[in-house]
């Protein structure tokens, strides 16, 4: 299958995030700069429910000062680590990429707040090619181990 691009300016990019989660049936491991969307939040839980496993990975400094982040998170009763960037404090962990049943990525500028899909002009890149997932994966796996839970 291509890879696939979609725009803010095109379309919902949250509406093919959901329909890419609804999809899941073994993981999705998503590390994530900022992540606030309670859509996003109900499809990720309800991949749990069916069975999936679901690792979010979060930047640390815009957990802390983000209460809706905290709500969100609280309600959805997700997994979930922080990680600063790789000066520790002050500096960030800006990806922006989720792997879904380890083979398929979605990366790209979009974070997952309501912001990015309201109001700003965001990107998301969809992936399939084995050698990209792998690589992604293998950059999850090594931040998930270097990340700490809240």
């Amino acid at each position: 299958m291509p890879n696939e691009v979609y725009t803010t300016r095109e379309g919902s990019v949250t509406s093919v995030i959901e329909r890419l989660l609804e999809t899941i049936t073994t993981s999705v491991d998503a590390a994530l700069y900022r992540f606030n969307n309670a859509n996003l939040a109900r499809a990720l839980q309800e991949a749990a429910r069916r069975g999936a496993r679901v690792r979010l990975l979060l930047d640390r400094n815009k957990y802390e000062e983000s209460r809706s982040a905290q709500q969100v998170l609280s309600r959805a009763a997700l997994p979930f680590r922080l990680l600063y960037g790789r000066k520790g404090p002050g500096s960030k962990m800006h990806h922006k990429f989720a792997i879904l049943d380890n083979h398929t990525v979605l990366t790209g500028s979009y974070n997952w707040t309501p912001e990015s899909e309201e109001q700003n002009y965001e990107n998301l890149l969809v992936l399939r090619e084995p050698a990209q997932v792998e690589a992604y994966q293998r950059e999850f796996e090594a931040l998930w181990e270097a990340s700490r839970e809240p």
